[in-house]
């Protein structure tokens, strides 16, 4: 078995599917915020929440991303 094959013995690559990076984005901003309720309601650590602060700001960010670069298309 090779590992290593010669630009010649290679099969073209295949097209890139298209995505909608929206939906992982919102379902994924939806957990955090299921878990930020959580964390204010039952957490004894302050931090818990700011972690779920955090992963909305993210969340946010990369969904601002995932339209921007939808429209420059």
């Amino acid at each position: 078995m090779r590992f290593w094959l010669k630009d010649s013995e290679r099969r073209p690559d295949p097209a890139p599917v298209v995505t909608d990076d929206r939906a992982a984005f919102l379902v994924g901003s939806g957990l955090w915020v299921i878990a930020l309720v959580a964390a204010l309601l039952l957490a004894p650590q302050p931090w818990f929440g700011w972690t779920c602060v955090a992963g909305l700001a993210i969340g946010a960010i990369g969904l601002g991303w995932s339209i921007w670069r939808r429209k420059a298309q």
